[in-house]
This record gives structure tokens, C-alpha cells and sequence, in this order.
């Protein structure tokens, strides 16, 4: 039996976790974490993780980065390991995650769908034969609500470019204002932010003579709330303290 502690629990995440652990007999939702205090479910809601006094195994995150300094500090008190699936952290805050993952586990990716992390790999692959002679735009969208552009998952792509590509590109998030031809060694970043998509994402390598496109479509939100939950299981099982990724996840699994 795996006890969680849901951090943004009233959230759309949250209840795409809550779904899964209901689900499965081998998991509790011991509590809940929100900064909107309690709302009606089947498991105590804090407005704070210093209010939680009781037993459990693994934290899981999908609120806000403003929330990262009360979830640290809990974790780091009761040497309790975190998974971090949100998004727009700035540098300082990763560097705190980074300070903390000495003294306890932390799971921390932008996007913890393995179709995603497929397409990562595949990307830092392409980059390496036709980086060079290609221009790399990535096309991001996602639903009205979400707050942080470009998304954690196109930076993610966008890096994983960058690592196999022979020159150190500058990332252009959205081109207006830019009255330039585009440079070769840059990667394009648009966004698009409407209605209820999940998470679309698109890596274009564009050629002299020939176009290769890369994508992945997530079509619920379940795909991201079960990548959670397997890195929260693969906390649980006894992890060292240190900074883990979907890397570590997939070897875990042997996927």
C-alpha cells in the first residue's frame, strides 16, 4: 500500500489523480494539499502541508510554484519524497530543488507522460543528424487556462534540441516585433493557449527541399496522472535522496 499527500488537490490534476487512486486498491489518497483551503471529498483537505500531522509515503504536486517553498520545507521536516509535475518554476526555485534533492528523493519532470518522453528522445536523435542543416520551431498548445508559456514541455523540447545540435542556439518564444530573417542557429517557440486542449506539442525540423514533423496529442489528462502516480510508486519503493527525472522512470519500469 502506497499513502500519497495530493498537493493541488481541487485542481483538474488533482482529481485526474484522485481518479486513478480510487482505482487501484494498492493506493491511498491520504490527504490534500490546496492554498483554496477544504472542498468537499473523501479525504481531508489542508490549506497547508504544516497543518498534515498523520502517516504517509510520497507527496504529489499539481498546484502552483508558489507553492514549492511550504512543500519543500514539508518534505525536508518529515524526510518525505516529492514528485513535481508543475510547471514555471524560475531559476532560483530550481536551484532550491536542486539544494533539497541532497537530503531527500524528488521527482521532478515537465511532463510525465511517456509518449512525451518519447518524442524527446526522438527529437534529440533528429536534431543530431539534420540539426544542422535544418530550422527547428516547436508549436505548443493548450487549454484557456493554463498559466505559463511557452509550456514546460516545449522548453523541455526545445533543450533536448539544443544538447545534439553543433552550435548553442537562442530560443525565439513568438516573433513579433522581429523584423530579421531567421537565424540558423535558433529554435522558434509559439504558443497557443485556447479552449480545453489537454497538451498538443510539435517539433518541426523544416529543410531546403523537405519537412520532418514530430508530435504528440495528449487526449485526457489521465496520460500526466498516471505518469505521477508511477513516479510516486517509484519513490515509494526506497529511492535515495537525489533528483530524479522520466529518465530514471522508464529505466525503472524497463520500458
Amino acid at each position: 500500500m502506497v499513502q500519497l499527500l495530493l498537493s493541488g488537490c481541487n485542481g483538474r490534476m488533482g482529481h485526474a489523480v484522485e481518479a486513478i487512486c480510487a482505482a487501484e486498491p494498492e493506493l491511498e489518497l491520504t490527504a490534500g494539499f490546496d492554498l483554496l483551503g477544504a472542498d468537499i471529498r473523501d479525504f481531508p483537505v489542508y490549506a497547508s502541508p504544516a497543518e498534515f500531522q498523520g502517516e504517509a509515503d510520497v507527496v504529489v504536486d499539481f498546484s502552483s510554484p508558489s507553492a514549492l517553498p511550504a512543500l519543500l520545507s514539508f518534505g525536508l521536516e518529515h524526510r518525505m519524497p516529492l514528485v513535481l509535475a508543475t510547471t514555471g518554476y524560475d531559476q532560483g526555485q530550481l536551484e532550491e530543488i536542486q539544494q533539497a534533492a541532497r537530503s531527500i528523493p524528488i521527482f521532478r519532470s515537465a511532463n510525465l507522460s511517456l509518449g512525451v518522453n518519447v518524442l524527446v528522445e526522438l527529437v534529440r536523435r533528429t536534431a543530431a543528424v539534420l540539426g544542422g542543416s535544418c530550422d527547428i520551431e516547436i508549436m505548443e498548445r493548450h487549454h484557456n487556462k493554463k498559466m505559463d508559456a511557452p509550456s514546460g514541455t516545449a522548453l523541455m523540447l526545445a533543450e533536448a534540441a539544443a544538447d545534439a545540435l553543433p552550435c548553442q542556439p537562442e530560443l525565439v518564444c513568438g516573433r513579433q516585433g522581429i523584423r530579421r530573417s531567421r537565424e540558423r542557429c535558433e529554435i522558434g517557440i509559439s504558443s497557443v493557449r485556447g479552449g480545453g486542449i489537454v497538451g498538443d506539442h510539435e517539433v518541426l525540423f523544416a529543410g531546403r527541399d523537405e519537412l520532418i514533423e514530430l508530435r504528440h496529442s495528449a487526449l485526457s489528462r489521465e496520460v500526466f496522472a498516471s505518469g505521477a502516480v508511477q513516479a510516486a510508486r517509484f519513490l515509494a519503493a526506497g529511492q535515495s535522496p537525489g533528483l530524479y527525472s522520466m529518465a530514471d522512470l522508464v529505466t525503472y519500469l524497463g520500458l
